[in-house]
This record gives structure tokens, C-alpha cells and sequence, in this order.
């Protein structure tokens, strides 16, 4: 039997260890690439485009900064909720001693769990998904890439009109 389903490649580096101390971008995309997180308000001249979150939006942001209260050992730098797809940098620090250390993986996992379980029952729908399979990461390796990731989210609410899955209004 044959299926249109795309081939997925593992993107996780073979050998690295995802709990240890970094920094790593992080790139989560909706379900089908809904957009449900957020509205893109566009500025007009100077000013800097805007993001309206949805409910849906909100509860996924109270989720990502709820992060650090969940692993002592984890924080939320910067992060970007767009309509389709979240950036984020986020900092795996255990010089607290935390124990268990989790991964980069278990820490995904929490947060897609918990937002869609949250957004759920918010809306009372049953079996609803929130995200994609998987998720794109990046281990932050210096400095200078941390300041371009940095911008890129910072940046990323003005190019949203160049998005393939932007729908003008």
C-alpha cells in the first residue's frame, strides 16, 4: 500500500546529549499548519508589527513560560508565538542540580502535552491536534549565532507577509 505521507528525517544530531547544559533554538509548527496562535497586525511606517494572540494563543504562551516551573533546570529566553508556528530559545542550565535532567525532547513533549490538553478543554473539544509531529531544533553554538537567532525572532512578526502560509485579512 502506497501513501502520500512525507519521509521524515531525524533531525536530532546522533551522539549529542539533549540534556546537557545550552543553548537551542526551537522551531514548533501547528497541526497542519493551522493558524491558531495568532493574528500578525502589520505596522504602517515605523511602526513594528504586531502579534495578537488567539485563546488558543494564550494558553500556549502561558504554557511556554510555565516551563521553568515545571524543570527548575529550564528557561524560556525568547520566544515568538506566530500564527502557524512557535520560535523559541530555550536554556537547559542544571547547575542547580536538578534531578531528573531532562532533554531538550522531554521538554517539548511536556509543552505540546500540556497546551493541547489546556486548549482542549478551554474549547471542550475531545482528540483535537494542536501540534505538528516532532519539532525543529538547533544547538546554539556561539555567540554570533546566538545574536542572529535572536534577531530572526525578533524579525520574524514583519516578515510574516512573505510567509507561504500568510492569508491577507
Amino acid at each position: 500500500m502506497k501513501t502520500n505521507l512525507p519521509i521524515r528525517k531525524h533531525t536530532r544530531l546522533k551522539e549529542y546529549n539533549y540534556s546537557q547544559n545550552g543553548y537551542y533554538y526551537i522551531t514548533i509548527c501547528t497541526h497542519n499548519n493551522n493558524p491558531i496562535l495568532s493574528r500578525i497586525v502589520v505596522g504602517r511606517g515605523l511602526a513594528p508589527a504586531e502579534v495578537e494572540l488567539t485563546a488558543i494563543g494564550n494558553i500556549v504562551k502561558e504554557q511556554l513560560l510555565n516551563t521553568s516551573n515545571r524543570y527548575i533546570s529550564v528557561s524560556i529566553d525568547k520566544f515568538v508565538i506566530m500564527p502557524t508556528h512557535i520560535h523559541a530559545i530555550i536554556v537547559l542550565d542544571d547547575t542547580a542540580g536538578a534531578s531528573p535532567r531532562p532533554t531538550l525532547m522531554d521538554v517539548i513533549r511536556v509543552f505540546k502535552s500540556m497546551s493541547t490538553r489546556l486548549c482542549n478543554q478551554n474549547d471542550n473539544v475531545e482528540g483535537r491536534k494542536i501540534w505538528q509531529t516532532s519539532f525543529y531544533d538547533e544547538v546554539i553554538r556561539n555567540e554570533q549565532m546566538y545574536q542572529a537567532i535572536w534577531r530572526y525572532i525578533d524579525e520574524n512578526p514583519i516578515k510574516w507577509v512573505e510567509d507561504e502560509y500568510y492569508i491577507e485579512e
